[in-house]
C-alpha cells in the first residue's frame, strides 16, 4: 500500500499501514532493485534511501517503510504552492451546508505523514475544527501532532487527535460525524480495491473528500534530454507495480466516487521547480531516476550519466521541472451522519 523503494513523481508521505495493523487512538492535543542501487557521481544511492525513508523492522521485509520527516519537510512548500485553490470555494460551499457542531468541523486526514495537509488547509477554512490524523507510523504522528495548526482562518480553535491505523479500517462508522476526509499524495499508491473502499466509506457517511497531489504520469524538464521520455515511462511502470494505481489513480477514484453518486471535480496541481527549489529538485531527481532503473535495469548506465547531467544543471540553476499532479474533490450526498 506504500512505495517500497524510491518516491513517486511527487514523493509521498507515509501511508496507512498493512491490513493487520491495529487501529488505536494515540491522544488528543489542543490547539534498490535486483541490480543494486544506482549511484550518482558522489557515490550516493540515487534514491537517497537513508534520507527518504527509515529502515524497516529487521525480519519484517514486507513491512511498509517509514518516510523520514526531513524529506516531508523538504517537499512541504512545493506541495502547498501546488494544491488547487480553485477547489476550495466548492468545498467551503459544501461545508457551509452542514449542521453546526459544538466542536466545529471534524476532518479526517488519512496517511497524514507529518501533517502538512492540515497545516495547509486548516488556516484556509473558517470556524472551529477538530482534525483526526491517521497514519500507521507513530513516529510521523508525533511530528504531525506537535506541528499542527492551532487556529482557523477566522481565529477559531483547531484541535488535533491522532489515530494509528490502516486505511482498510476506515469504515463508515469511523467517519460518523465527519465533515471532510482529506489525503495528500496518497491515491497513486492505492489499489483499485482500496480506492473503492475509501469511496464507499465516504459515500455511506455522506462525507466529502479532498484528495490532493496524485501523480498524473507526466513530467516536463527544461532543457529537454533524449532520455526524458524513457525514464518517465519506466517510472510510471514502477508506479503500477504490485497492483497500485499509480498515474491511473485519479481516473479510478473519480469513477469510484461517481458510482456512489458523488459530484467529482478535478484540477491540475503541478509542482513547478526552478532555481529556488534546487534541494527538492535534486532529491526528486534521484528518486525518480532510481525508480526507473529499478523497473528497467538495462537503463542503469545511461541513467547514471543522465542523472549526473541533470544534477549538474540543477546545481547551476539551469534546470526547470514541472511534475504534474491532480487534485480531486468528491462531494458525496449528505446522509444526515454529520449532525
Amino acid at each position: 500500500m506504500r512505495r517500497t523503494t524510491a518516491p513517486a513523481a511527487g514523493p509521498a508521505p507515509a501511508r496507512p499501514g498493512p491490513r493487520d495493523a491495529p487501529e488505536e487512538a494515540n491522544g488528543v492535543i489542543s490547539g534498490a532493485g535486483p541490480a543494486g542501487p544506482l549511484t550518482d557521481r558522489s557515490g550516493r544511492p540515487a534514491a537517497e534511501r537513508d534520507t527518504l525513508r527509515l529502515r524497516q523492522t529487521p525480519g519484517r521485509p514486507d513491512e511498509p517503510p517509514r518516510y523520514a520527516p526531513e524529506w516531508l519537510r523538504l517537499r512541504e512548500p512545493a506541495d502547498a504552492a501546488a494544491r488547487a485553490h480553485d477547489l476550495l470555494d466548492p468545498l467551503r460551499t459544501r461545508l457551509a451546508e452542514l449542521p453546526t457542531r459544538a466542536d466545529g468541523l471534524v476532518v479526517h486526514d488519512v496517511g497524514c505523514g507529518t501533517g502538512s495537509m492540515g497545516r495547509w488547509l486548516a488556516p484556509l477554512l473558517d470556524g472551529a475544527q477538530h482534525w483526526v490524523l491517521h497514519d500507521h507510523d507513530p513516529y510521523l504522528l508525533h511530528f504531525a501532532a506537535v506541528a499542527a495548526p492551532r487556529a482557523a482562518a477566522d481565529g477559531s480553535r483547531v484541535t488535533v487527535e491522532t489515530r494509528r491505523g490502516d486505511l482498510a479500517r476506515l469504515t463508515p462508522d469511523a467517519l460518523t460525524g465527519a465533515a471532510l476526509l482529506t489525503a495528500s499524495a496518497l491515491l497513486d499508491v492505492l489499489t483499485g480495491e482500496q480506492v473503492g473502499t475509501l469511496a464507499a466509506a465516504c459515500a455511506a457517511a455522506g462525507c466529502p473528500a479532498l484528495l490532493t497531489l496524485s501523480v498524473a504520469g507526466r513530467v516536463d524538464l527544461t532543457p529537454a534530454h533524449p532520455l526524458d521520455a524513457e525514464i518517465a515511462d519506466a517510472f510510471n511502470e514502477h508506479q503500477r507495480r504490485t497492483g497500485m494505481l499509480g498515474p491511473d489513480a485519479v481516473d479510478a477514484t473519480a469513477e469510484a466516487f461517481t458510482e456512489h453518486g458523488a459530484t467529482v471535480r478535478t484540477h491540475p496541481s503541478p509542482w513547478r521547480l526552478g532555481p529556488g527549489e534546487t534541494a527538492l529538485t535534486a532529491q526528486w531527481l534521484r528518486g525518480w531516476v532510481g525508480a526507473a532503473v529499478e523497473q528497467r535495469p538495462k537503463l542503469r548506465e545511461p541513467a547514471a550519466r543522465y542523472l549526473d547531467e541533470r544534477l549538474a544543471a540543477c546545481a547551476a540553476g539551469e534546470l526547470r521541472v514541472v511534475v504534474h499532479h491532480t487534485d480531486l474533490l468528491a462531494s458525496c450526498r449528505p446522509t444526515g451522519g454529520v449532525s
